[in-house]
């Protein structure tokens, strides 16, 4: 049994869930663990000195958490998917051993967690433009609401300070332009990815 994790980030509705849940609808055996799923209760999350909640830090996430679900996935993908109601998809190759289980890792401080991106075997980066990510993340309704000028007092340069921090810590990650198309970005990174696959598989 073979197994290959593959990380998506970026930044605040730059495409990284849409990305992942067409990655796991194409390949067989995959799953995802997605970053937003641990995120602390908001009556733990600080405030600063402005009065805007810190959501955009590892301490606002249950990384602990997510990193247990992860090690739960490497122990035994097959197991962790049957527990999840997910039926194992059986692979063309005829030997258990040659069998490819894929991770799908999602979110938007993956690669700023040394524990979780010691996992990793490929990282993708979704950006896209801080126009356009100012108007879609107005576009979306959040719970809690983000409060008036909450994108460029917290949400903006927090991503320029996590960026920075992620170029100092990670190499090898393949920048992606959230401007092309769903289907060219998709098509793209599912050739990648596939073709890793069929490298382990030999």
């Amino acid at each position: 049994m073979k197994t290959l994790v593959v990380g998506i980030g970026g930044m605040t509705n730059g495409g990284k869930s849409t990305l992942s849940r067409g990655l796991h609808q194409q390949i067989p055996n995959s799953f995802i663990i997605a970053q937003d799923a641990f995120f602390k209760d908001d009556s733990v999350v600080p405030v600063d000195s402005n009065g805007f909640k810190q959501y955009d830090t590892l301490d606002a996430l249950h990384m602990d958490k997510m990193m247990t679900e992860v090690k739960s996935w490497l122990r035994d993908p097959a197991s962790f998917l049957a527990q999840r109601g997910q039926t194992e998809k059986k692979h063309t190759a005829t030997s258990v051993e040659e069998k490819v289980f894929l991770l799908i890792v999602e979110g938007f401080l993956i690669f700023n967690f040394r524990p979780l991106n010691e996992v990793m075997d490929k990282r993708y980066f979704m950006e896209i433009p801080y126009d356009v990510c100012k108007e879609r993340r107005s576009s979306r309704v959040y719970t809690p609401p983000d409060p008036p000028g909450y994108f460029d007092g917290h949400v903006w340069p927090m991503y320029l300070k996590n960026r920075r921090e992620m170029e100092g810590m990670v190499s090898g990650i393949v920048l992606l332009d959230g401007l092309k198309s769903k289907k060219e970005l998709m098509a793209s990174v599912f050739e990648d990815v596939t073709t890793e696959i069929k490298r382990m598989i030999g």
